[in-house]
């Protein structure tokens, strides 16, 4: 019997679209307002056919009166950003309020490698704590610097005016953490009081992190039903957007093991192979896992005290780990599932590189 035909007005509204007394708003991101009349909630109907209208007619009205930095911004976020997954759809629009306020009123046509570079040097970090204001700099250029691809595309331009001719790096260059084996074995072994605690979780979620080099969200995401009979079915979220491509990843004594472990230390039957005390899934619809974080900071700092470990790592040293650990920068490339192999060599293997000397 085949499914049954899903209505169009069943179905979920697009992003930042909402329901209130009957009628469809759109929720107007922070900085866009002056773009839709003022408002923070932008009235679209009471229909969908007549909220699919409105909007389309708001959409085509900025395509046709685009000529400052600010009205490509709000084009950008109202049909690119919605596209990209849910924490990086979330940084993107405050990356835009931040870009909106020097950038708003510039035209899009006298913009030039100079002005990026006077942002990035004067750009000051709002939260020391998060990293510095050349690192946010150099993300906000790159939201930038695809909007402008945009507008190339959609017409309102005929070259990009500093692509390739901009180049912003990091003040600390990449991080050189390297997790040692002893490291590693320290936490792993680190006792835990209570078998389904927070202890237990994290160091399953090591082993299954150091088998497979999948990035966090994508292990909080993997469910019991991603176990199949030929081995693991993983959607790594940046591989999706890339190349769409599912990866299996066979099984193997130690990695159906590690499977076994997770499931048995969940706090609650759930599809997640790593859940809330619930059972309900660490990400939120926003693409963040705020508990998760926690738990993490939580067993670095247990692994301090009761380990001889004496400086913190993170989960992204651990798929560096993965990377610095795999026979050849290719195996790396392939474990981390990256599209492209100079982002494995300069970010990911963090050994030193051995040489034999010529006699």
């Amino acid at each position: 019997m085949s499914p049954r035909k899903r209505l169009p007005e069943n179905r979920p509204p697009p992003a930042r679209w909402k329901i209130n007394h009957g009628a469809y708003y759109y929720l107007v991101p922070p900085g866009q307002e002056a773009t839709w009349d003022g408002k923070k909630w932008f009235r679209l109907g009471s229909t969908l056919a007549e909220a699919h209208r409105a909007f389309a007619d708001k959409v085509q009205s900025l395509e046709g009166d685009i000529k400052t930095v600010g009205q490509l911004l709000d084009r950008y976020v109202i049909e690119v950003v919605p596209g990209k997954a849910p924490k990086t759809a979330s940084e993107n629009r405050k990356q835009v309020a931040t870009l909106r306020a020097v950038f708003a009123d510039m035209p899009l046509t006298e913009i030039e490698p100079q002005h990026i570079y006077q942002y990035a040097s004067k750009r000051k970090s709002k939260r020391p704590s998060r990293g510095t204001g050349k690192t946010a700099a150099k993300r906000e250029i790159e939201v930038l610097s695809h909007a402008f691809t945009k507008a190339v595309e959609w017409g309102l331009l005929k070259k990009h005016p500093f692509k390739g001719e901009v180049r912003i790096e990091n003040e600390s260059g990449p991080r050189t953490r390297y997790v040692e084996d002893w490291e590693l074995l320290a936490v792993l072994g680190m006792a835990a009081h209570r078998r389904k605690g927070s202890i237990r979780m994290v160091q399953a979620y090591l082993r299954l992190k150091m088998l497979t080099g999948l990035r966090q969200r994508d292990l909080l995401l993997m469910t019991v039903s991603d176990c199949k009979e030929d081995g693991i079915h993983a959607f790594p979220s940046k591989t999706r957007k890339s190349t769409g491509k599912r990866v299996i990843y066979e099984w193997t004594p130690l990695l159906r093991e590690a499977i076994e472990d997770a499931k048995a230390v969940r706090p609650a039957l759930s599809p997640y192979l790593f859940c809330e005390l619930d059972g309900t899934c660490f990400v939120h619809d926003d693409g963040k896992a705020p508990n998760w974080n926690n738990i993490w900071q939580n067993f670095m700092a247990k692994a301090l005290e009761k380990t001889d470990l004496t400086e913190r790592f993170t989960e992204h040293d651990m798929r560096a780990k993965v990377g610095s650990d795999a026979e050849s920068l290719e195996r790396a490339n392939q474990l981390l599932t990256h599209s492209d192999m100079r982002l494995t060599k300069r970010i990911y293997r963090r050994k030193p590189e051995r040489i034999k000397p010529t006699k």
